[in-house]
């Protein structure tokens, strides 16, 4: 018999994955005690990050799909959409072009709350399903993380980052402040 941990869903990139994860999760939870400049700073550097460590998410055969569950709920992802929107106030919506529709040269309105709302629910969805002590729940959690990272979180991530960037440096006077740098 094979050793567990040498299994995809127990290897270094998920466990590194996971703790940005929680990192991200963590902060995004007590965004009410930061101010916009420290949260778009925040989400400026783990951003690329998430980036980095979902695109290493190893493939992972799901031996049970029983084991697999959401966490947060529609009341929870109201409650961080609603605070980031009130962080980001007028800085809240950007453009982007969606180069999956129909007509690739139309831009599209985007929320950075919404984004990152959706990215905390994944990613939380993910962190309280892998924390679960069933071999079958933590291969649901990498498998389902994976995927949506392909289909949704990965791209709010790059729309978003382009935004997030424009908004820190947009104003060549801020250059010269510490707390942009």
């Amino acid at each position: 018999m094979s050793n567990l941990y040498n299994e995809p869903e127990y290897s270094k990139n998920v466990i590194e994955f996971l703790t940005v994860a929680n990192e991200y999760c963590l902060f995004i939870e007590k965004s009410e005690n930061y101010s916009k400049i420290d949260i778009l700073q925040f989400l400026q550097k783990i951003s690329p990050l998430l980036y980095l460590k979902g695109s290493l998410l190893p493939v992972v055969n799901v031996e049970n799909t029983d084991t697999n569950e959401r966490f947060v709920t529609e009341e929870q992802w109201e409650t961080i959409f609603n605070e980031l929107r009130k962080k980001f106030n007028k800085d809240d919506n950007y453009w982007f072009i969606d180069f999956n529709s129909p007509d690739e040269n139309d831009p599209v309105k985007a929320s950075l709350a919404e984004n990152f709302a959706d990215i905390y629910q994944d990613l939380k969805d993910f962190v309280m399903l892998y924390q679960k002590n069933i071999r079958a729940a933590k291969q649901n959690a990498v498998y389902d993380c994976k995927l949506l990272f392909k289909s949704h979180w990965g791209y709010c991530i790059t729309n978003a980052q382009k935004a997030i960037h424009h908004l820190l440096y947009k104003d060549k006077s801020t250059y010269n402040y510490p707390e942009l740098m």
